[in-house]
This record gives structure tokens, sequence and C-alpha cells, in this order.
């Protein structure tokens, strides 16, 4: 069930989740995943949800930008960052890992 993010705390509890589970798993994203975080919370303009599963929020994330929803999700065969558009079965508009420049991320956000 998505949980709506709306303390800076749970924020940063969501994302050191996200930088612990990268450590150990996903190592290709473990620094790109700040510089996406930054990018989301620097552009949304509506409530940032994550999935929450027995109680304990996972490294699904949708965000409001410029009124309307992506989902954002970790690909486990690419090893990247996925963001969606509308949504969890939406198109793949980009994929990041830690070989992306923070430029492309920018450009990217900026561009939603």
């Amino acid at each position: 069930m998505p949980r709506t993010l709306t303390d800076i705390d749970v924020l940063q509890e969501y994302i050191a989740g996200v930088m612990a589970n990268a450590a150990h798993h996903a190592g290709r994203v473990e620094e790109i995943a700040l510089a996406v975080a930054g990018a989301i919370i620097w552009r949304k303009d509506g409530p940032i949800r994550v999935w929450e599963r027995q109680g304990r929020m996972t490294n699904a994330l949708w965000a409001t930008i410029n009124g309307r929803d992506y989902f954002f999700s970790y690909n486990h065969d690419d090893e990247t960052i996925d963001v969606h558009a509308d949504g969890k079965g939406g198109d793949v508009l980009a994929s990041f890992s830690n070989a992306t420049p923070i430029s492309e991320v920018k450009e990217f956000f900026q561009n939603l």
C-alpha cells in the first residue's frame, strides 16, 4: 500500500533505506540514487508516495512533478533506477546508474 511522505524525517528514513539496500545489493546505483532523490525533491509539486510492505518502506516511489505522476524503481536486470511515466506500468522515460552524469539527471528532471 502506498504511503504518502509528509515529514522530512520519514523521507530521510526512506532515503537511508534505499542507500543501505544499494550498498548491499545495487552498487551500480548507490551514488546516483542521491542525485535522483534530490531531483525528485527539487521538482515535486505534489505528494511523494512510497510502497509499504508489512510495515516497511520498499524501493518503489511515486512522485508528482509538473502535475504528472512518475514511478521510480530499481531495475534488477539492468541495475538502474528507472523512471516510468504515469505509474508503474508506464513507459520507461529514463534509466540512471552511477555511470550517468549528474548533468543528465538535472536536464531530465528540468524538462519534466
